[in-house]
């Protein structure tokens, strides 16, 4: 598993439309609006590389509205997201 994020650029007036758009879009697990010198940030959880390829070189440029990227690759995950998550399950509060 690839795990990437990627910082993006759009155009003011599309933002909302960019990002429902890149959500549905097979291997971007979450997309954010965020505050600073990026609009959007999409975390892509792909199975390999050759997967990621696609999804940023072909997929994302084809989406109307988005002016530039910056793509970093996850060496390791550090998440204590995650390990809470898997140790709740099947308890109830």
């Amino acid at each position: 598993m690839v795990t990437a994020v990627v910082l993006i650029n759009c155009e003011r007036t599309q933002i909302n439309q960019v990002a429902e758009t890149l959500a549905n879009i097979k291997g971007i697990s979450e997309v954010f609006s965020v505050a600073g010198r990026y609009d959007l940030v999409a975390i892509l959880r792909i199975p390999n590389n050759e997967a990621l390829a696609n999804v940023v070189t072909n997929q994302l440029r084809l989406v109307p509205g988005i002016t530039a990227t910056e793509t970093l690759i996850a060496f390791k995950a550090f998440s204590r997201h995650d390990l809470e998550a898997m140790f709740e399950i099947g308890f109830e509060e």
